[in-house]
């Protein structure tokens, strides 16, 4: 094939095609197809772990500690510029400088519940793996015809000796 020259630059189509090739076999190996499936499983569960903090964990929590709702809970840095600012969203909306700790709290109960269930999947995993019987060694494979004669011919050297 011909060297194309685009905005300047030397493309060989049989390298590019190559690179191709590579690119896809890397791709369609099975460990990189199982990580994507892993990623998009991930990404499920971590939105049910951040409702399941958000809707069922952290009102009972607000509850207890006299109605307070973590979401809005922040330290306003901005206190010259507005006083007294009563909710996250109103001090963001006026572009207030505020510590935002109530979601980072709720984040880190997420982050804590998503590190105990995967540490209960690996452990689950991990004790399967342990109780499963040993794999059987397959049989050894049939000697070869050659193999055969040759031991014919050691068994018939042994016996004139």
């Amino acid at each position: 094939m011909k060297d194309l020259t685009v905005f300047g630059a030397k493309i060989q189509p049989e390298k590019e095609l190559a690179v191709l090739r590579e690119f896809k076999e890397f791709a369609l190996r099975g460990n990189v197809v199982d990580l994507a499936v892993g990623v998009v499983i991930g990404a499920a569960f971590g939105n049910i772990v951040t409702s399941l903090v958000r809707d069922i964990i952290m009102p009972p929590i607000g509850k207890l500690t006299g109605g307070v709702n973590f979401k809005d809970r922040f330290i306003n840095l901005d206190h010259a510029k507005m006083p007294h600012v009563h909710s996250l969203t109103e001090a963001q909306n006026a572009h207030l400088t505020v510590i935002a700790y109530g979601q980072f709290l709720t984040t880190v109960v997420d982050f804590v519940i998503i590190a105990f269930c995967i540490f209960l999947v690996v452990k689950m995993i991990n004790r399967l793996k342990r109780h499963a019987p040993p794999a059987v060694p397959p049989p050894p494979p049939e000697p070869t015809r050659e193999e055969k004669l040759l031991a014919e011919i050691r068994d018939l050297l042994k016996a004139r000796s």
